[in-house]
């Protein structure tokens, strides 16, 4: 226990430290643990001895778990809807990059079986970062975003086969003793002294059985756990569903990883689905960070100055090989303009599972110790530099296609009673309701592809920009009715309704507001018809709890129409004290304003509804 318990919080300090300031600084979470290692490096292997190696084994159940995780996520519809992207950028991806590294580490005189090793490793790339930070920038959705989660998915399925086949290239090692091919990375075997078909029909067999007892077996399984209505038991259930699986897959001598990742995929269906994801979540987060965290400590910096152009070099040409393949997909799958650079400036790095495949090329005598080293500095550096590439993105190359390829704003020939910017999920309802009852609009989006979609089923609507003041003139501004602003971005709609108010002091501007916080922030430039864009939704979903709850349809109506009156009182209060230059929380007569209503309005609030659930 004295061993334990300077290790534990060596290495839980170093990942509470390490990761919110790379979370902060753009570079994910990944990179914090990989950087907590290489900090703590020194500590653990100079001051308290430790073999990292042998933590290392341990926390890769993490990827284990992970993979379970991953096939939880993939409905077999969803990967239906996907295949074409998913089999054709995804496939074309990983066996290209794959031969074409395979092919060049051959021409370096490395086996076939160690170029093909190799060529795995560099293929993939890294799904934490490059998903985090299409997130962050809001790119996610676009059509290279799109494009490069397809091919993130294939990759993350593409790592079980790629698990599976790596005991499989042991051929000799490399002192020239023989070694085993068994793949089952030691300990117990069930086949271990079977002839090949007697020990292929066993593993054959465990799959099924993987197969039948998720659809079949499960679910009973869960049942009988939940009756007992004892939440740390369904954790514990999911522990030995994750654990047994991982021993079964090991005693027929194939990958855990496979067998835990079926048993995901078959469970993906299951009512228990959400209950098993948010049970393993915490640990396959905590072993995955301990994972990343022992690959940075293992990281030989004396080896990386001993090397430093040839780990460079090879890095750089990993990247550029990397993009020219991904560029070329992109092209045949017609994704085009900067979604093109998005994509393969996205993707061009090593990825988090290289580690994983690294570990098995050690342990199995795939690749020579150095090389192993060297991969690993290509690996971490190719991902460090990921964020550099992202900014490239931001900085250089998106901003040249929207000079280059921005549409002419379309020619406004007829301008209607009320203007509409923006013709998405909220505008196009609008613009439908109006015109059933007889109004004209004069339709702006800034979307061109949407547009043309719209325009093929019979909609109007002009390109452009609405922030503009120019084109807002040429819309007819000055002689509309009504502004209606349905755009989401919250600073353009803020933007515009600011402009429209300042020089339309007659015009009627009704708002989408994305957020509370952007409602406070339009009623701050003049607007006072302000509509939450999930408000009114979560009033009907509300009125339908109570609904269900037992109230008839005219007293849930009638609570729920209470609760409304109560909150736009309580918005209109609260507004006067917001402040749109300090942050909600730094605002103390905002926080002190929504602590003393919720002090003060809520009991009578609650008193006025439960009045009338009982009939007063």
């Amino acid at each position: 226990m004295t061993d334990f318990l300077p290790l534990a919080f060596t290495f839980l300090a170093a990942g509470v430290i390490a990761v919110p300031i790379a979370s902060r600084l753009g570079l994910g979470s990944v990179l914090g643990y990989l950087l907590a290692g290489i900090a703590i490096s020194p500590l653990l292997t100079g001051v308290m001895d430790v073999d990292i190696k042998s933590i290392q084994q341990f926390a890769e159940f993490g990827v284990v778990m992970m993979l379970f995780l991953v096939g939880l996520e993939l409905e077999p519809s969803k990967l239906w809807q996907m295949r074409g992207r998913l089999i054709g950028l995804g496939g074309g991806q990983v066996v290209i990059t794959a031969l074409a590294i395979m092919g060049i580490a051959m021409w370096m005189e490395y086996s076939w079986q160690t170029s093909l090793a190799v060529g795995l490793i560099l293929a993939l790339s890294s799904t934490a970062i490059v998903l985090q930070t299409l997130n962050e920038k809001g790119l996610m959705k676009s059509d290279g975003g799109q494009a490069t989660f397809s091919v993130l998915l294939f990759q993350d399925i593409a790592v079980i086969p790629m698990l599976a086949l790596m005991p499989l290239l042991v051929v000799s090692s490399f002192d020239g003793t023989a070694v085993a091919t068994a793949g089952g990375g030691g300990g117990l075997s069930l086949v271990e002294d079977l002839p090949a078909w007697q020990a292929a029909l066993i593993s054959l067999g465990a799959i099924a059985f993987v197969i039948f007892g998720g659809n079949y077996l499960s679910r009973p399984l869960f049942r009988f756990i939940a009756s007992a209505r004892l939440r740390e038991l369904f954790t514990a259930a999911a522990l030995l569903l994750v654990i047994g699986i991982a021993l079964l897959m090991q005693l027929v001598g194939l990958s855990a990883a496979l067998g835990t990742f079926l048993a995901g995929v078959v469970l993906a269906t299951s009512e228990y689905r959400h209950e098993l994801e948010a049970d393993i979540d915490p640990f396959k987060g905590l072993l995955l960070g301990l994972f990343f965290i022992t690959v940075g400590a293992n990281i030989k910096f004396d080896l990386l100055a001993a090397n430093a152009a040839t780990v460079m070099t090879w890095t750089a040409g990993l990247i550029a090989l990397k993009v020219l393949i991904l560029y070329g997909l992109s092209r045949a799958f017609k994704v085009g303009g900067s979604d093109r650079w998005l994509f393969s400036l996205g993707l061009a790095q090593a990825g988090e599972f290289g580690f994983v495949l690294l570990a098995p090329s050690v342990t199995g005598d795939i690749l020579p110790a150095a090389l192993t080293d060297q991969l690993l500095l290509v690996v971490t550096l190719s991902m460090l530099l990921t964020p550099v590439l992202f900014i490239v993105y931001d900085k250089l190359i998106a901003p040249r296609f929207s000079r280059a390829q921005a549409r002419k704003p379309d020619v406004i020939e007829e301008t209607g009673e009320i203007l509409l910017a923006g013709h998405g999920r909220v505008g196009g309802i609008v613009n439908r309701i109006v015109q059933s009852a007889g109004y004209t609009t004069t339709v702006i989006d800034f979307s061109s592809r949407h547009l043309d979609i719209m325009r093929k089923f019979g909609f109007h609507a002009y390109f452009g920009d609405a922030t503009r003041p120019d084109l807002l003139h040429s819309a007819g501004i000055a002689e509309a009715k009504i502004l209606i602003v349905a755009i989401d971005d919250k600073h353009q709609v803020t933007e515009l309704v600011r402009h429209a108010i300042a020089h339309y002091p007659n015009l009627h501007v009704i708002a989408r507001a994305i957020d509370r916080d952007h409602t406070y922030e339009l009623w701050s430039v003049g607007c006072r018809d302000i509509i939450r864009e999930t408000y009114d939704s979560s009033l009907r979903m509300g009125r339908s709890a109570l609904e269900a709850l037992g109230s008839s349809r005219d007293k849930a109506q009638l609570m729920v129409d209470t609760f409304h009156e109560d909150d736009q009182h309580n918005m209109v209060e609260v507004a006067d004290v917001y402040d749109v230059n300090i942050p909600a929380r730094e605002n103390e007569a905002y926080v002190k304003k929504v602590r003393d209503m919720i002090e003060e309005r809520t009991p009578a609030l609650q008193a006025r509804i439960q009045a009338i659930m009982s009939g007063d």
